[in-house]
C-alpha cells in the first residue's frame, strides 16, 4: 500500500469495466522526432513523487534515444480508473503504475503485455530470478512476471525513543501482548498512544493475518481460482479487532482525524508508534528533531512469526502502441532493475529494494550500519518458508472488499457492532463482490 485509499473512491476498474474497453485493436502512434517520448502515468506524490521525478531524468540523461515523460494521476484509485477510460479512447500510456490490489483487474483486462514476453520480444536481458521471492511470486502467473517490480514496500513498526524512554523501555516487545503491556505504561509516563495509519487494513489486518499465519481465505487467498471465499471472520482477527477497539477506549490508539495525515502525527511527535510501510522513511528522515526507530510488526504469543506481505505498486505495459515504444519502455524498465539503479531508489525512498543483488549492493555499501530500519523489511519479507495463508492475497475487486471490511470493522470500533457480527457481515459483502468477479471473468484464470 504505502498510500491513503479514498473513501469515497469506488474502483471502477473493475471486472466489468475492464471486460470489453480493454480488448481494444493495436493500434499504431504517429511517428516521433527523438527523443521518442514515453507516457509513465504514476500515483506517487510529496516527497516520493519528488524522487520518481528523478529517477526519470536520470534515464533520460543517460541516452539519447528516449523521454520518459512522468504525469502524475492522483491516487492509485485514481489512476486505474484514468487507466480504463484512456484506453477506451485509445489515449492509454505505454506504461502505468498500479497498486497491488489492481492485480487481478490488470491481468484479466487483456489491456497488458506481460513484462518478460516485452523484454524477450526487445532482447533486454534481466535476471528474474534474482527478484526477492515474496515480490517476484506475487505478480508472477503462468511462470513469467507480468508487471515490472517499482515500489515495493511492506509495513514495519515505527515508534517515538524518547516516549519509550520516558517510560523505561529501550525497544517495542516483539509480541502484540508485550506491546499493549509496554503502551500502558507510556500512556501512565504520560505519553501518547499509537497512531492509526490511513491504510490500517493493511497492517493491521492482511499482514497481521500473514505474519501469524491465519487463513485469510481459501484456495491459498485466491492464488488457486477465482471462487476463492473469505473465512478471516472464523479466526483470531476477530479478536484483533476486539483489540483496537479496546486500545481506543483506553486510549492506547488513535484517529489522527479528518484531514490530519497520520504520518505528520508521528513525525511531530504526538504518537508512541505507527505501524506503516517502510515506504514512510523518507518523511521520517525529514522529520526535525524526531528521535526514532523502527522494529518488524508484532505477532501473537504461541505463534511462528511467518513472512509479511507486500504493498506498492508495479509498472504495467499497455497494449496498443508503436514498436519503437516498446523498444523505449523495455529500455526503461531494463534501467529500473539494474541494481545500481534499484540500490539508489531503496537508499532514496525506503521501498525495498526488488533484487538480491541489489540488496547484496545496498549491504556491501555499508548502508544499513548508516540506515539499519531499512532492512527491516527485506528481512520481515523473506522470514521463514511462506505459506498458503503468507504468500499474499489475489482477489477481484479487492479495493471494494477491503472497503466493506473497514465499514464493518469502524462499526465494531464505535461499539454498533460486536467484533465477531461486524466481521461476519464483512465476509459476507467481501464474498459476494468475488463473486460477481468470478462471473464476470469466468474462465480466464
Amino acid at each position: 500500500m504505502g498510500q491513503h485509499v479514498s473513501r469515497r473512491t469506488i474502483l471502477a476498474a473493475s471486472g466489468a469495466a475492464l471486460a470489453v474497453p480493454l480488448s481494444a485493436p493495436w493500434v499504431a502512434r504517429p511517428a516521433h522526432a527523438a527523443p521518442r517520448e514515453i507516457r509513465f502515468w504514476h500515483a506517487m506524490a510529496g516527497v516520493n513523487g519528488e524522487r520518481l521525478e528523478e529517477l526519470t531524468r536520470r534515464f533520460n540523461a543517460s541516452q539519447a534515444e528516449y523521454n520518459v515523460v512522468p504525469v502524475f494521476k492522483g491516487t492509485y484509485d485514481e489512476l486505474i480508473n484514468g487507466t480504463v477510460a484512456a484506453y477506451r479512447t485509445r489515449t492509454q500510456p505505454q506504461l502505468v503504475q498500479i497498486y497491488e490490489r489492481g492485480f487481478m483487474t490488470m491481468l484479466l483486462s487483456n489491456a497488458i503485455m506481460p513484462v518478460q514476453e516485452l523484454m524477450a520480444a526487445q532482447k533486454q536481458a534481466v535476471d528474474w530470478g534474482d527478484f526477492i521471492k515474496p515480490i517476484a511470486g506475487y505478480y508472477t502467473y503462468k511462470g513469467q512476471l507480468q508487471a515490472m517490480p517499482f515500489n515495493s514496500s511492506t509495513p514495519i513498526l515505527y515508534f517515538n525513543k524518547a516516549h519509550f524512554a520516558k517510560a523505561g523501555i529501550e525497544r517495542p516487545a516483539e509480541t502484540w501482548q508485550g506491546l499493549e503491556e509496554q503502551l500502558r505504561r507510556v500512556k501512565a509516563a504520560g505519553g501518547p498512544g499509537s497512531i492509526m495509519a490511513d491504510d490500517y487494513h493493511w497492517s493491521w489486518f492482511e499482514n497481521y493475518s500473514a505474519i501469524n499465519d491465519l487463513s485469510y481465505a481459501t484456495r491459498s487467498n485466491g492464488f488457486e481460482g477465482l471462487d476463492t471465499e473469505f473465512v478471516y471472520n472464523r479466526t483470531g482477527l476477530v479478536s484483533q479487532v476486539g483489540r483496537m477497539k479496546r486500545w481506543l477506549d483506553d486510549g492506547l490508539l488513535q484517529i489522527a482525524g479528518q484531514g490530519v495525515a497520520p504520518t505528520a502525527v508521528f513525525t511531530a511527535g504526538r504518537s508512541a508508534t505507527f505501524m506503516a510501510s517502510t515506504a514512510a522513511h523518507s518523511a521520517m528522515m525529514a522529520a526535525n528533531d524526531l528521535d526514532w526507530s523502527a522494529v518488524p510488526l508484532p505477532w501473537e504469543e504461541g505463534r511462528e512469526a511467518r513472512n509479511s506481505v507486500i504493498g506498492g505498486a508495479v509498472l504495467w505495459v499497455l497494449k496498443g502502441h508503436a514498436e519503437p515504444d516498446y523498444a523505449g519502455t523495455a529500455a526503461f524498465l531494463a534501467y529500473l532493475a539494474k541494481p545500481e539503479t534499484q540500490v539508489w531508489w531503496h537508499k532514496a525512498t525506503g521501498y525495498v529494494p526488488a533484487t538480491n543483488a541489489a540488496y547484496a549492493m545496498a549491504k556491501q555499501e555499508g548502508w544499513y550500519s548508516q540506515r539499519p530500519t531499512q532492512e527491516i523489511a527485506v528481512q520481515q519479507l523473506s522470514r521463514g518458508t511462506p505459506t498458503a495463508n503468507s504468500l499474499g492475497f489475489r482477489f477481484g475487486n479487492f479495493t471494494q472488499t477491503m472497503l466493506a471490511q473497514r465499514e464493518e470493522a469502524e462499526r465494531a470500533f464505535g461499539g454498533q457492532k460486536p467484533p465477531q457480527q461486524a466481521m461476519d457481515d464483512a465476509v459476507s459483502r467481501g464474498n459476494d463482490i468475488l463473486r460477481r468477479f468470478e462471473r464476470l471473468n469466468a474462465g480466464r484464470y
